[in-house]
C-alpha cells in the first residue's frame, strides 16, 4: 500500500499495516475470492494472525511457511533471517524460530528493497550492502530471505555467506503450501487481476524487476477499500 493519506497523524506503523490488511482482505472478500494469501512479510508480522480468524476464507501468511522450511533443512538448528525493519523488530520469525528449538540470528535490511527496485540486484553496490549487513551474521547454515524482494538477491547473497549456507525463500515454500491446499480448484479457469493502490507506473517497474506482470493493472482508490467493507475490528 503506497498511500498513507487517511491514516490519522500519530498512528503507529505497525497499526497502519494492520488496518490496511484488513480493508484489503474486505476488498477481497466483496470480489468472492475462495483464499488470500498475505504476501508481505512485515503484513503478515503484524496482521496475522487475527485477520485469520475474522476471514470466511482462508488466509495464508509468508512467515509460517519460511519458518517450517527452515527448520526441516537446517542441520545444526542455527538459523538467520534478513526483512525489513518492521518484519525484524516485530519479532514473530525470531519467536517462531526460537519456539522451534532453533538458535536464532536476525538482520534488518531495509536498503535491499531500493537495490532491487531500482534494478541493481546483481551490481556492486549489491554486495558491498550485503556484506555490510551480513558483516555481524554469525556461524549458521540456514538464512530465511524474509521479504518479497529479498530472493531477486539471492545470488549475491549466496556469494557473500558461502555454499554452506542454505537459503530459504518465504515466498517460494508459501506458494508450495498454497498449491497443494487449493489442488481442488478447476484447473484452467483462473485469471490475474491487479489492484494497485499506488502508481501504476511505479507498480509496473517494481513487478517486471521481481518477476514479471500479467493480467489486467486496475488503478484503485485507496478510499474504496474502506467503503468496500472494512472487516470490523
Amino acid at each position: 500500500m503506497g498511500d498513507t493519506a487517511r491514516v490519522p497523524y500519530g498512528r503507529k506503523p505497525k497499526e497502519m499495516v494492520r488496518g490496511f490488511a484488513n480493508e484489503i482482505a474486505g476488498f477481497l472478500q466483496n470480489l468472492d475470492v475462495s483464499a488470500i494469501v498475505v504476501a508481505c512479510n512485515t503484513a503478515s508480522a503484524c496482521a496475522l494472525p487475527d485477520l485469520a480468524e475474522r476471514m470466511p476464507v482462508p488466509v495464508w501468511g509468508v512467515i509460517d511457511p519460511g519458518v517450517e522450511a527452515a527448520r526441516r533443512v537446517t542441520r545444526t538448528g542455527r538459523v538467520g533471517v534478513i526483512g525489513t525493519k518492521g518484519t525484524i523488530a516485530s519479532g514473530v520469525y525470531q519467536g517462531k524460530l526460537i519456539a522451534s528449538g532453533l538458535v536464532v540470528w536476525a538482520q534488518a535490511c531495509p536498503l535491499f528493497v531500493h537495490l532491487v527496485e531500482e534494478g541493481l540486484s546483481d551490481s556492486s553496490e549489491a554486495e558491498v550492502l550485503t556484506r555490510h549487513y551480513l558483516s555481524g551474521m554469525p556461524q549458521i547454515d540456514t538464512l530465511i530471505l524474509g521479504c518479497t524482494h529479498y530472493p531477486v538477491l539471492a545470488p549475491v547473497i549466496q556469494r557473500v555467506v558461502g555454499s554452506g549456507v542454505t537459503l530459504v525463500s518465504s515466498a517460494e515454500v508459501t506458494a508450495d503450501v498454497v498449491s497443494r491446499a487449493l489442488v481442488d480448484l478447476p484447473a484452467g479457469t483462473g485469471r490475474v487481476t491487479h489492484y494497485v493502490t499506488g502508481g501504476v507506473p511505479a507498480y509496473r517497474h517494481t513487478a517486471e524487476v521481481i518477476g514479471g506482470v500479467d493480467g489486467r493493472v486496475i488503478p484503485l482508490d485507496s478510499n474504496r477499500l474502506a467503503d468496500a467493507g472494512v472487516i470490523a475490528g
